[in-house]
Parts: structure tokens; sequence; C-alpha cells
């Protein structure tokens, strides 16, 4: 039996939790899959209710499950609220007490979508990458870090970019690791060229990669992979970076597909006792609140997070591809939410009727 907190959080978040729930049950209907459900408030909803975006019960829960999924967090009811009370600062907070290192965004695109994509359709069509970020730590924490005066009363703002072998090595191995299940093959990328942090980052992935020598291993300066990422993306398969340039290329990749609401990620850390990692699952987009309550969010994003739990928290790839074949098969057929459509090209659908299509193409098996 494995546990899964769900966390739907603000904006459209219920929303396609909603669907992801019904996806959830027909498995542990139709499938036997055994999972221990428990659900929480998260973000603005938890301030609402207890004047903190992330309570402590909460936070407890999230470190005794095996998984946790997450809608999405946020809106502009929230915008002047101190940083601490930010709805984001939950995430920040899940992140750091789960020490989730390894952020994983993959970047494919279905064949029905390819037109949706900035680039040409022969370019992006069947792309399948997954960029690996580190995510607890470089300049996004380092010390020293803030906005200062000097001398001659010129303010200064200071930002430090800072590894450790450790922190860089654990990345890397779950990267090798992630290679090894797909295509063994691996590209990291940094600035080795005018970055010590750079130069560092290079050796320890070297180093990791004695024990790991079935996966072809190469290294591209960022800016470098950034031009490539758009010019010929299908070139990478498993991308490591960190937490810098990997903000920035996953969501130049992200774009690649054609819309943010198809896009799922995993944030993963260290392995607990049953050799599973600590694990969050979450859609890359955000609360959308301009369209929540409208029946016009994609749930497929969430829906794909859920399925990239089966994959990696509970061992169950026959049933994540099961549901991603399914979701594939729905967009094959033409129906769209109205961020997927084109025109009058596709046959529209609400967030529900989505959810009605893949679980009917789950029925047919």
């Amino acid at each position: 039996m494995f546990s899964l907190l769900i966390l739907p959080g603000d904006g459209i978040g219920p929303e396609v939790m909603t669907e992801v729930k019904r996806v959830i049950s027909w498995f542990q209907d139709k499938r036997n899959l055994k999972i221990d459900i428990e659900e929480g408030l998260v973000g603005g909803a938890s301030y609402d209710k207890h004047g903190v975006p992330l309570t402590e019960e909460i936070l407890n829960k999230a470190l005794g499950v095996d998984a946790v999924l997450l809608g999405a967090v946020g809106g502009p009811n929230y915008d002047n609220l101190s940083f601490d009370l930010k709805p984001e600062r939950a995430l920040l907070r899940l992140r750091k007490e789960l020490d989730l290192f390894a952020n994983i965004r993959p970047a494919q695109c279905f064949d029905a979508l390819a037109s949706f994509s900035s680039l040409k359709k022969e370019i992006v069509s069947g792309l399948d990458i997954v960029i690996v970020r580190e995510l607890t730590s470089g300049i996004y924490f380092g010390e020293p870090r803030g906005i200062h005066t000097d001398g001659s009363n010129e303010r200064i703002g200071i930002n430090t970019q800072r590894y450790t072998e450790s922190e860089i090595r654990r990345v890397a191995i779950s990267a090798f690791e992630l290679a090894l299940k797909r295509n063994k093959k691996l590209c990291s990328m940094e600035k080795a060229n005018v970055m010590e942090s750079g130069v560092l980052w290079r050796d320890i992935v070297n180093e990791v990669h004695v024990d790991y020598q079935d996966v072809e291993l190469s290294h591209m300066y960022a800016d470098n992979g950034a031009m490539q990422l758009v010019r010929d993306p299908k070139q990478f398969d498993v991308i490591v970076t960190d937490n810098l340039f990997g903000d920035i290329l996953s969501d130049c990749a992200a774009m690649l597909t054609g819309s943010l609401g198809m896009l799922p990620s995993a944030s993963l850390g260290n392995k607990k006792e049953n050799g599973l990692p600590r694990a969050m699952y979450e859609p890359v987009h955000g609360s959308a609140p301009d369209i929540s309550g409208q029946e016009k969010a994609n749930p497929i994003a969430c829906i794909l997070s859920f399925s990239m739990a089966l994959r990696y928290s509970f061992s169950d790839a026959q049933n994540a591809n099961l549901l991603e074949q399914s979701i594939e098969k729905v967009l094959a057929k033409g129906y769209r939410t109205p961020d997927l459509m084109m025109g009058d090209q596709g046959r529209l659908c609400s967030t529900s009727e989505m959810t009605d299509k893949i679980l009917e193409e789950l029925d047919a098996g």
C-alpha cells in the first residue's frame, strides 16, 4: 500500500485535482492500485483558513507519505502579503524540508500538438527530453545575498553562486540513473569557461560518470545549450544542470511543446528506507485565477504529474505507460481544452469532458 498526500492549492488547482482523483479512482477500481490518499490545504487556501501558507500538520504529513501531489498556488488576492506569508512560500518550504534536490522536467511533444510549438513541426514532432535541475542550492540560496549600500551611498545587489561537491554529486547521480532508464545519453550544462562553480560541476559530473560507463556523457556551455534547444532539441535525451540555468532552460524546453497545460514535473530527494525517493509532483502551469471555476482548465499536466508519481514513487511503469498512451489517443482524436484550440481545428471540451475522454480510452484498454 502506497501513500499519497493531495494538496489542490489555489486557482485552477482544485479543479484539475478533482480530475486527477477521478483517474486515481479508475486505477484503484480497474487496476487494483493500492493507494492510501490524504488531502490538505496549501498556499492561499491554507492562508485563508490558518493564516499561514503551510501548517506544521500538513508539513508533517508530507514528510510521512510516499509522494505529494500538488495542484497550484498563488493568486492576485495574496500579492500584498509579506514575503513569508505568500502562497509560494509553501512550495519553497516543502522542497526544503523534504530536501527535494532534483527537479525532473519532461518536455514531450505529442504528435497531435506539434503544430502548437513556435518551432517547425518537423523539429519538435516526437520530442521527448528531460531536464534535471538542481533545486536546493546555487545562486538562489547562496550567501552572502541582499541589497547593500557602499561607502559612496550606491546600492549594490549581491547574490552568490555556491555549490558543494556533495550537492553536485547527488543530482548528477539522479540524472545518470534517469539516463540509464531511458536512452543512456546525458548532457551536462554549465558555464565552466567563466565560472569556477561550473568547473567544479564538470569535474564532479565526470567523477560520477566513472560509475555509469553505459551512459554516453557530453558537456555543453549553458548558453550554447539554450541555442541548441531551439535549433535541434531532439539531439538531447537527459540534460542535467544547476538551479539558475535549469530554471531558464526548463522553461525554454517547456514552450517547445506548445502549451504549459501539458507539462508535469517531479521534485525528488534522497531514497527512504523503502528504497524510493521522497517526492513531490506538480504541473508546471500556475494557478491561472483568470479561468478558475469556468471549466476551461487543462487537467492533462496534473494527470501526467500523477503518471510521474506512478513511475518514480510507486514503481509502476506499466500503469504510467497506460495512462500516457490514453492521453495521447485522446489528443490524436482531436479533443482539446481551450488552451489547445487553434482556430476551429479540434473538438472543444471542458476540463471534466477531457477527463471523460481519457477514462474512455483507459476503459478501451
